[in-house]
């Protein structure tokens, strides 16, 4: 075994959490307890913190030092995360999506075939919850943008417009931004020498074409802002104001992150002050709640739900 070999084994050891005799890791990598003590040293040069306890019970373990250091994974915990990580993309969390986003693009990167096939099929075998329909990413594709962003690449891909029209697209991808429930792309189309916001759900066959193009500043000097005023100028938001007749504990567990203020009435209802988002969504998260509720605003979802149990009531016929 080479040295290189040997303190890769010896930080796989020390990953699980336990006390390592040196003369069990001596035994265990066929060298004498002097060459552990030497290899130990050469991991705490690395950073990574070891530490040595006395005793007959004391050993050597690896514990939490003051910076993150590689990890050393074994075949079902690359998976394991791989699917994880996979399945947030599909629903960027506030604060965490680019992270996750960019540890998703590493481990991808040097997932061995075997391993990714696995990955695939566990992905794709996990159904969504119902409230998290509206985000729904590929991965695949995810990945594949966010590695032509970050190397300045221009990429081509499929994209279905709102009416449902699909056209080529070839662009300049210029910054991701998770916004709400979902992901998109603002970028620079090659073909119409203007800017353009994608919604990551409509995009498919991206593919990064290897050509490289100038760093450019998004409009305004800021994308997150740019996506963000586009969205609203595109699609209103409100903030809903209603009575549920739900105890609030349970109202709080049904809408999860979308719970905004929640104000208990009494042991069986409670009321809502929504989070800002589109009618359609507030109408959805609202019928989605299995309870009876009164809206009290806006008036634009008053109408709304009005309208939906209309069109409901004709598709269902008379009693």
């Amino acid at each position: 075994m080479s040295d290189a070999a040997r303190l890769l084994r010896l930080l796989s050891l020390l990953q699980t959490p336990r006390e390592w005799p040196g003369s069990e890791l001596a035994e265990r990598l066929s060298v004498t307890t002097r060459t552990v003590r030497r290899d130990i040293d050469r991991l705490r040069d690395l950073g990574y913190p070891v530490e040595a306890t006395m005793g007959v019970s004391g050993g050597y373990r690896l514990v939490a030092g003051k910076a993150m250091p590689p990890l050393l994974l074994d075949d079902e915990e690359a998976v394991a995360i791989a699917v994880g990580l996979r399945t947030a993309a599909r629903q960027p969390v506030a604060g965490i999506a680019e992270a996750s986003l960019r540890a998703l693009a590493k481990l991808q990167q040097v997932l061995p075939p075997r391993l990714a096939r696995r990955v695939s099929s566990l992905t794709s075998a996990t159904a969504p919850s119902a409230s998290s329909f509206a985000s729904l990413v590929d991965p695949a594709q995810l990945t594949v943008i966010a590695g032509a962003v970050h190397a300045r690449e221009r990429v081509r891909f499929a994209y279905v417009s709102n009416d449902g029209v699909v056209s080529k697209r070839h662009v300049e991808p210029v910054q991701l931004v998770a916004l709400g429930r979902r992901w998109y792309l603002l970028a620079f189309d090659a073909e119409r020498d203007d800017w353009r916001i994608f919604r990551l759900d409509r995009v498919s066959e991206a593919v990064a074409t290897g050509a490289r193009f100038a760093a450019r500043v998004a409009p305004g000097g800021d994308a997150t802002q740019y996506v963000t005023q586009k969205m609203y100028e595109s699609a209103p938001t409100y903030r809903a104001r209603a009575t549920l007749r739900l105890p609030v504990e349970l109202a709080r567990a049904r809408l999860a992150d979308f719970a905004g203020d929640l104000s208990a009435l009494d042991d069986c209802s409670c009321t809502w002050h929504s989070v800002e988002d589109t009618i359609d969504y507030l109408a959805f998260r609202l019928t989605l709640l299995g309870c009876d509720f009164t809206v009290h605003e806006p008036p634009e979802l008053v109408n709304h739900l009005r309208g939906l149990g209309e069109r409901i009531s004709r598709s269902v016929g008379s009693p």
